[in-house]
């Protein structure tokens, strides 16, 4: 009797012990990684070796959590490893491309045309890698994606909820880089911050990433702020702690912390932060504001950014960081031997973030020709035939911008108008260069009504006209002409000079193009079609033959221009401002 009481409650928990066993997940090895198992994923997602690295925020916005990514992704790339990073970004549009600059800086545009958010745009600066539309992932596109999958069936009849369906799709937009190009490392910046209602999703999905991959296979960076309180004069590390609490309610521990700071953090503050946020004391990582976002790699290498990271994750270094490029482009950042006054005639100049791409890419420039870039942001609204020639004063180059609508177009008008008649170096940026074709035909070629139909539809002289393929578009979002297109450079001009071949590709963003009726009139009286799309015959580049400088392009090239690949176009208009300012002062002197 006294064994059956003893044989029966045991019999059960041997057999409920041996269900579990069977039951659960085997640990996979992989050459000398161990990779834990990976439970409730999609169906595409396969074992790999890829390591997955997570940047969270917490206290404020704008932190740097891109620029953090970016240099820990520079870092790990000098090393010799394959690294790519994406950002998934909370807001319920399905992608940047309808947003207002002022609301979201500039739209950034990948090659394969996906419009998203300029986070990539540091990416490419730093990794001198192009990204897609895999790198970008709106709360808006994972919504739109769940719902035509339980539209089409998918689901089966099944409830769709936020646990399992969306952060599903979350984390199939993760795996999706790992599995289909097999990087070393994909950095995933969340947006947002620790704590804000659209981002619960992504801090799940990306818990449960964290918990399928294993430990040392997908870790967390989480960016906070540690003030500094000057009626107290000293560093305060309780926002830390409430971030750190925050993200630990979410079912996270990170596992390394960046702290942005104005101010050193002390020993005794470091070991307080890995105290009360549990992590060492050594993945306590001191980021303190920097002169330029460059110097960012160097800074986080100081800290062994790189080396936690790879400790964390049981990596084994394959070589010390080579940055020796990179600290000779410092070098010359920060040691220019000339300098030039540049303004930028554009619509949204009080938000600097809405031409990001055009400000890093006179900072390449300028480094690459030793020189220090002084941008003057202009706003087109505020230039007027009375003013233009006041406003343009001291000028050694103009570049006006591009942008969308009829506002501010007259004042791009007249400042190119300017540029033109006194020889000014210029360069025209999508509707800056449709701008510098409506002036030549006013003032040139005497059209005096001459306009694009962007901004008024019944003209006698509508030198820029709606694209072909865009006539009977309604929607708005991702329908532009977007991404990478060929196009062949004329020898003897001005871009051939500049490019040295006769083959190019650029990254469009445009719905409007030059009116091919009145290229003759153009060339006969001096500007002419440097570049043109071999398929389409669209004019992509124009050009003055008797002007020093004067260059407008459709496309984007600030889009492509990376610290080691700083792009010719902004190299040789620096260069050019330069040589125009030289042959002023010269004339003065005499």
């Amino acid at each position: 009797m006294l064994f059956v009481f003893w044989i029966y409650p045991n019999f059960l928990f041997l057999l409920h012990f041996s269900k579990y066993y069977l039951a659960r997940p085997k640990i996979i090895k992989s050459n000398t990684i161990t990779l834990s198992p990976v439970t409730k994923v999609s169906n595409t997602h396969q074992m790999t070796s890829t390591k997955y690295i997570f940047v969270t925020g917490g206290v404020t916005s704008s932190l740097g959590k891109g620029i953090i990514s970016a240099s820990l992704g520079k870092l790990l790339q000098a090393r010799g490893f394959s690294v790519t990073i994406q950002k998934l970004d909370p807001y319920i549009n399905v992608d940047p491309g309808t947003l207002n600059p002022y609301e979201h800086g500039e739209c950034y545009v990948t090659d394969d045309g996906a419009e998203t958010d300029l986070d990539l745009g540091h990416y490419e600066r730093f990794l001198n890698e192009p990204t897609s539309q895999a790198n970008n992932v709106t709360t808006g596109r994972i919504y739109y994606n769940v719902i035509k999958k339980e539209r089409e069936g998918e689901f089966l009849g099944k409830t769709v909820q936020v646990v399992p369906h969306i952060t599903d799709e979350i984390k199939e937009s993760i795996y999706r880089l790992g599995n289909t190009e097999k990087y070393d490392f994909v950095i995933t910046e969340v947006g947002g911050c620790v704590g804000d209602i659209e981002s619960l999703p992504f801090i799940e999905a990306m818990r449960q990433a964290r918990f399928e991959l294993g430990p040392t296979n997908a870790i967390n960076i989480h960016l906070t702020l540690v003030p500094y309180l000057a009626a107290a004069g000293e560093l305060k590390t309780k926002p830390t702690q409430h971030s750190v609490k925050q993200l630990l309610e979410a079912g996270v521990q990170p596992d390394i912390l960046v702290c942005r700071s104005e101010h050193k953090l002390s020993a005794d503050l470091r070991k307080k932060i890995a105290l009360f946020c549990n992590v060492p004391v050594n993945c306590v990582i001191e980021a303190q504001d920097a002169d330029t976002i460059y110097d960012v790699p160097l800074l986080m290498r100081k800290e062994k950014l790189d080396e936690r990271v790879l400790a964390r994750m049981k990596f084994s270094y394959k070589k010390e960081p080579g940055l020796e490029h990179w600290k000779n482009f410092l070098g010359k950042l920060k040691n220019p031997v000339n300098e030039v006054n540049i303004t930028v005639v554009g619509k949204y100049v009080e938000l600097q973030d809405a031409y990001k791409s055009i400000s890093e890419a006179f900072v390449h420039a300028g480094a690459e020709n030793e020189c220090k870039v002084k941008v003057k942001w202009l706003s087109s609204e505020s230039v007027t035939p009375d003013n233009a020639t006041k406003q343009l004063e001291g000028v050694d180059g103009l570049l006006v911008a591009p942008g969308f609508g009829e506002r501010g177009i007259e004042g791009k008008i007249e400042a190119i108008k300017i540029a033109r008649e006194s020889g000014i170096p210029f360069f025209g940026i999508c509707l800056g260069m449709q701008c510098a074709s409506i002036e030549f035909a006013r003032n040139v070629l005497g059209h005096k009504d001459a306009n694009s139909k962007e901004m008024a539809e019944k003209l006698k002289h509508p030198i820029i006209d709606i694209m072909e393929d865009q006539k009977n578009i309604t929607e708005m979002g991702g329908t532009m002409r977007l991404g990478a297109y060929d196009c062949n450079i004329q020898k003897g001009t001005k871009a051939y000079n500049v490019y040295g071949q006769t083959k190019i590709q650029e990254r469009h963003r445009h719905r409007y193009e030059f009116n091919d009726a009145y290229l003759k009139d153009f060339e006969d009286n001096g500007m002419i079609a440097s570049g043109r799309n071999p398929k389409t015959n669209l004019v992509e580049i124009i050009e003055l033959k008797d002007h020093r400088w004067f260059v407008g392009v459709q496309f984007h090239p600030e889009l492509k221009s990376t610290v080691l690949n700083p792009h010719p176009l902004f190299v040789k208009f620096v260069k050019a401002a330069l040589s125009y300012k030289k042959d002023n002062l010269s004339e003065n002197n005499n």
